[in-house]
C-alpha cells in the first residue's frame, strides 16, 4: 500500500493575511474552490481576528456561508475565547490556536505571556469539548524566536505536553520565521513523535531561508505524515518580523509524489490554482509547470 500524506493548504488564511493586496471574501472563496477542485480536502479558510488587526481576513463569516456541500475539513485560526465563539457559530468544526514557545512572540502576537496563553488554550480547549468541536494547537516558534533566538527544545515539549493534557485536538508545530534547518527539525519532530505519536503531530515550515523543503523532508523521515502549505508559496506573519512564505503546496505536492507518496491531488490543477493565487495577489507564485 502507497504512504499517504496529508496536506493541509492555508493560503487562504496564512498566505492572504500579509499580503499588500487584499482580497474580497468573494475571492477568496475562489481560491479556496480552486484548492478543493485540484484535489485538497484539507483548508485553512480564513481566521477569525480583529479585521482592524488582520484587515485582510476581513467578511470570514461569508466565507464559512459560501463554503460548498463538500466532505472536507475546513478548519479557521482563533486567537480567543471570542474568535472561537465566532468561529463556532459561524459552523467551523475545526480551528487552530496559537500558542508560542517563546514569551515575546506571544507578548507581540496576541498581548499575553505563554503562562496567559496556555491558560487561554485549556479555557477555549474545555469549551470545544463541549461543544464538540475540534480544536488544533499550533506551537509558534517552535525553533527559533524573531524577538529572542533559538528555542530550547526542552520548552517545546514541556509545552506540547501541556496541551496535550490540555486536550488538544492535535499540534502543529511551527517554524514561523523559517529559521529551522533539517538537522534541528529532525530532532525536534523525532522527539514529539516518541512523546505523542506521529498521527497526533503535524509540521508548519516557512521557506525564508530556503530550507523549507529540506526541512520538511526531515520531518517526514521523523514520521510526520501531515503537513501545512500554502498555495504558491504565499505567507508572512504581520507579527514576526522577517517571516516570508509558507513552503509551497504545489512543490509539496510534486516532491511526495516524485518520492512515491499519495496526496489524493491533481497537479495541473494545482498548478492552476497557483496561477490563480498568483493573478489575485499580483505576486509570484508556486511552480510553473511539470
Amino acid at each position: 500500500m502507497t504512504d499517504s500524506v496529508t496536506i493541509n493548504d492555508v493560503g487562504p488564511r496564512d498566505g492572504l493575511q500579509n499580503q499588500a493586496k487584499i482580497l474580497s471574501p468573494q475571492d477568496r472563496l475562489k481560491l479556496v474552490q480552486a484548492l478543493l477542485d485540484a484535489g485538497l480536502r484539507n483548508i485553512e479558510i480564513g481566521a477569525f481576528v480583529s479585521p482592524k488587526a488582520v484587515p485582510a481576513m476581513a467578511g470570514v463569516e461569508d466565507i464559512v456561508a459560501g463554503l460548498p456541500d463538500i466532505d472536507a475539513e475546513f478548519s479557521a485560526l482563533i486567537p480567543n475565547r471570542k474568535g472561537y465563539e465566532r468561529a463556532r457559530d459561524a459552523g467551523i468544526k475545526t480551528m487552530g490556536l496559537v500558542v508560542a514557545a517563546s514569551n515575546t512572540m506571544n507578548e507581540r502576537n496576541i498581548r499575553m505571556t505563554t503562562a496567559q496563553a496556555v491558560d487561554v488554550a485549556r479555557d477555549v480547549l474545555a469549551q470545544a469539548r463541549e461543544d464538540d468541536r475540534e480544536v488544533q494547537v499550533c506551537i509558534a516558534t517552535a525553533w527559533e524566536c524573531p524577538f529572542e533566538g533559538k528555542v530550547a527544545s526542552d520548552t517545546v515539549l514541556s509545552l506540547s505536553d501541556q496541551l496535550h493534557q490540555a486536550g488538544a485536538a492535535s499540534l502543529i508545530i511551527a517554524d514561523t520565521i523559517g529559521a529551522a534547518n533539517p538537522r534541528a527539525v529532525h530532532q525536534l519532530m523525532s522527539a514529539l513523535v516518541a512523546q505523542h505519536g506521529s498521527e497526533y503531530l503535524s509540521c508548519h515550515f516557512h521557506d525564508t531561508r530556503a530550507l523549507g523543503m529540506a526541512n520538511a523532508y526531515a520531518a517526514l523521515e521523523a514520521g510526520i505524515r501531515r503537513f501545512d502549505a500554502s498555495i504558491g508559496g504565499l505567507g508572512g506573519c504581520p507579527f514576526a518580523p522577517g517571516a516570508t512564505g509558507n513552503i509551497s503546496t504545489e512543490d509539496l505536492a510534486m516532491t511526495l509524489s516524485l518520492m512515491g507518496f499519495e496526496t489524493g491531488l491533481d497537479m495541473d490543477k494545482l498548478i492552476a490554482a497557483g496561477e490563480l493565487a498568483n493573478r489575485m495577489t499580483d505576486t509570484q507564485t508556486g511552480v510553473r509547470s511539470l
